[in-house]
């Protein structure tokens, strides 16, 4: 692998990375004006807003089973192409069927990327240097997510909401292309064990059973994905309603915010968990369930204060937290799974994490409106993120230090 190969292929992934949250949080930014042409309830709403993480959940083991035994690259172009099609095919809906079709088919595609990324960066990079890649891969995570509420907010604005679709759907089917350009690295050469061929599909689930370390972060992640999924899907609708915000300062302040303490919170996160590398006995688990924790007094501000300045100034301290997470979760998955079953390893936890957190949490949320208001639902989100931070504090005590890195 050349230094030339390895950084196109950081930066491809990287740029599909930032499509990837712009194509999911389009919607959100633009749900309000959608509704206005096809009605729903808020309980409805939830569900449009879920549809593709349903699919792309119960996708995720068929394309894991794939990207370990093969082509990625290939993987990746059908993948890329797959859900940016069905971005743009949301734009010619006029029912709420033809919605959830069209959010459910970006669910296909994306469940071929992001099994399958973050096990390519395992193999690009040794392991010392993972938690730095995994960090800069996940920066364009929070950019992504707020140009999804920027430009689906903007857009939506001049030029409608079926504009909003075409314009951040079409242009990844360029990456797709580029995607057939990567050089693939050999499996696990990096590790300390041989490259194996994938075990049976019975034997991997096993496995991965019976790892307490993979166990306890994806158990947390449940519960901080559940918590993030309401925050993301619900926020601009809250801001709008029970707060009198205009739509598209709702979507550029709130987006604005998520950049920043994205940016803020993933650097953060991955210098302070390598920093603690050999200090502590369990580093990544450790500084990601102490930052979520941390985050939940400020989560629970930013919904009760009335003043706007200390709202927001309580929401970019909680995201900040939030994110300080982002690299060093996926840094355990990727270093404490064999690369022989890793990128079934990230579909394992894709399923649970969706299926138990945001699949459901925006459903939830909106069901819980319905019956009595909105501002009592979004408490929701600061519980959750209480129980996962618990969970992975819990893990960086309890765990052997044999059996974290």
């Amino acid at each position: 692998m050349s230094r030339t190969a390895t950084v196109w292929a950081m930066v491809l992934l990287g740029s599909m990375n930032l499509l990837n949250y712009i194509d999911r949080f389009v919607l959100p930014a633009i749900i309000e004006s959608v509704r206005a042409d096809i009605p729903m309830t808020d309980a409805q709403q939830g569900i449009a807003l879920t549809a593709f993480i349903w699919v792309y959940m119960l996708a995720s083991p068929v394309f894991g089973r794939l990207g370990d035994t093969r082509s990625r690259r290939h993987l990746l172009a059908f993948g890329v192409a797959v859900w940016s099609i069905a971005t743009a095919a949301a734009a010619f809906a006029t029912t709420f069927a033809g919605l959830i079709a069209a959010r459910a088919a970006v669910g296909v595609g994306e469940a071929a990327y992001a099994t399958i990324a973050p096990a390519l960066i395992g193999d690009y990079f040794p392991r010392a240097k993972r938690g730095r890649a995994m960090a800069g891969f996940y920066l364009a995570t929070p950019v992504g997510s707020a140009l999804g509420y920027i430009l689906g907010g903007r857009i939506n604005h001049v030029a409608g909401w079926q504009t909003a679709f075409l314009a951040v759907g079409l242009p990844g089917l360029l990456l797709a292309a580029a995607a057939l350009t990567l050089t693939e690295p050999p499996r696990g050469q990096f590790d300390d064990e041989p490259a194996a061929v994938a075990l049976p599909l019975g034997d991997t689930l096993r496995a991965l059973a019976r790892n307490r370390e993979y166990a306890v972060t994806v158990a947390g992640s449940v519960a901080y994905v559940f918590a993030l999924g309401g925050l993301a899907q619900w926020m601009p609708t809250y801001l709008i309603r029970v707060r009198g915000m205009d739509g598209a300062a709702a979507n550029t302040i709130f987006g604005t915010l998520t950049v920043l303490s994205g940016l803020l919170g993933t650097l953060l996160g991955a210098w302070i968990a390598d920093f603690l590398r050999g200090k502590v006995k369990h580093p990544y688990l450790l500084v990601s369930g102490a930052a979520t924790l941390l985050a939940v007094p400020f989560a629970v501000l930013a919904f009760r204060l009335p003043d706007p300045t200390a709202r927001w100034v309580a929401m970019f301290v909680a995201e900040t937290l939030v994110f300080l997470c982002t690299g060093p979760t996926n840094t355990v998955l990727v270093d404490c799974v064999p690369s022989s079953m890793r990128t079934m390893g990230f579909a394992v936890s894709i399923l649970l994490m969706h299926v138990l957190g945001d699949a459901i949490s925006p459903a939830i949320i909106g069901a819980v409106s319905d019956r009595g208001t909105l501002q009592s639902a979004v408490m929701l989100v600061p519980l959750f993120f209480a129980v996962g931070g618990a969970v992975w504090v819990y893990g960086s005590r309890a765990l052997p230090s044999g059996e974290a890195r």
